[in-house]
């Protein structure tokens, strides 16, 4: 065959192989359109079983239809092929959001189905035992947003699973590192062991290697909702190999309420206890200290700071038995916080 004839044949290619896959991914689309249709309000509920049933079939077909291109090779193999396919999906969902990234020979896609939803996913598709497959598929809360990283010698991905955000302005978040490893991937780094209790952010950023994450941290006297509390922020360096990242600095915002409220609860445990040398400790004044009384404890309320960022004086909400309100104040003493007043509002 001539060169002429190759040029056609390379140009007619593509057209040929869709013709022939069109078929098999039209039905496929007519299939998902119909569970959109009659599984929709499944999924992000506990309806127990029925959710899970649904989420398995949603997934197998969008499993398919990505394995399926993956395995055709040529143009159905490229990024804007696989996500023009995954977009006519997700319109047919409506507000789902199917989002595909390389990471090395592999491809990752970022599937939501609902905001906030247990039943989102990330999912791993490469090649095993010559032919095209899922190899792995992660279901987190949240919903995933992919950030490969370059520059390193193996590729590497950060994932960031936010949940649905506050009136606060904070969300639950957790934040993954995915590293090739041969033909395959593993989870190098997560921040769900490092903070145990769970990471709920105010803010976090992904600079070149450089990750911040400013959160909430919850403390005796933290209440939810109120402004101008303690969090925390900590920067951590990713490694271009691969290495798990390590934090390289730490600061706090407001690091005067969780000081202030290490008096508060010292307080409130020394009049339960008795303990009179603590007591004067937080309380010098001999009168105020007589007239505090023993089952004093702590009210979920807003504190009252003065205007200052860095406050000098804040009453603080607390109550005694048969639910009586107070309001204590509080000023600061150098590193420490003693009481000066304490009145019943009632």
């Amino acid at each position: 065959m001539n060169r002429q004839g190759w040029r056609l044949v390379f140009l007619l290619a593509p057209v040929l192989l869709g013709a022939v896959a069109a078929p098999a991914q039209d039905d496929r689309l007519e299939r998902f359109r119909t569970l959109a249709a009659t599984r929709l309000a499944l999924v992000g509920t506990d309806d127990g079983e029925r959710s899970r049933e649904a989420l398995r079939e949603i997934y197998a077909l969008l499993d398919e239809e990505i394995v399926e291109s993956l395995q055709s090779g040529s143009v159905f193999t490229s990024l804007p092929f696989l996500q023009e396919r995954l977009d006519g999906f997700a319109d047919a969902w409506g507000g789902a959001s199917f989002k595909l990234r390389r990471l090395g020979p592999l491809t990752v896609g970022a599937f939501q189905l609902v905001d906030s939803s247990p039943g989102n996913s990330v999912r791993v598709y490469g090649e095993a035992g010559g032919e095209a497959r899922l190899l792995h598929a992660f279901v987190r809360d949240g919903r995933p947003v992919l950030y490969p990283l370059a520059g390193g010698p193996a590729p590497l991905m950060v994932v960031a699973w936010e949940g649905w955000p506050t009136n606060a302005g904070v969300r639950p978040l957790r934040l993954e590192m995915l590293r090739m490893r041969g033909d395959d991937v593993t989870v190098t780094w997560d921040t769900a062991p490092l903070y145990p209790e769970g990471l709920v952010a105010r803010d976090w950023r992904l600079r070149g290697n450089e990750l911040r994450i400013r959160y909430e941290l919850h403390y005796p006297g933290w209440t939810p909702g109120c402004e101008g509390q303690t969090e925390q922020e900590d920067v951590y360096r990713l490694p271009t190999d691969g290495t798990v990242p390590a934090r390289v600095a730490r600061r706090q915002y407001n690091a005067w309420h969780q000081a202030l409220h290490h008096s508060v609860s010292g307080l409130f445990a020394a009049l339960a206890s008795g303990d009179r040398a603590s007591l004067t400790a937080f309380v010098p004044d001999a009168e105020l200290r007589r007239r505090l009384p023993a089952t004093l404890a702590a009210e979920p309320a807003c504190d009252a700071p003065d205007p200052a960022a860095d406050p000098d004086a804040v009453s603080v909400a607390a109550v005694e038995s048969e639910r009586r309100p107070w309001s204590l104040t509080w000023r600061r003493a150098g590193r420490r916080w003693q009481l000066v007043s304490a009145t019943p509002v009632l």
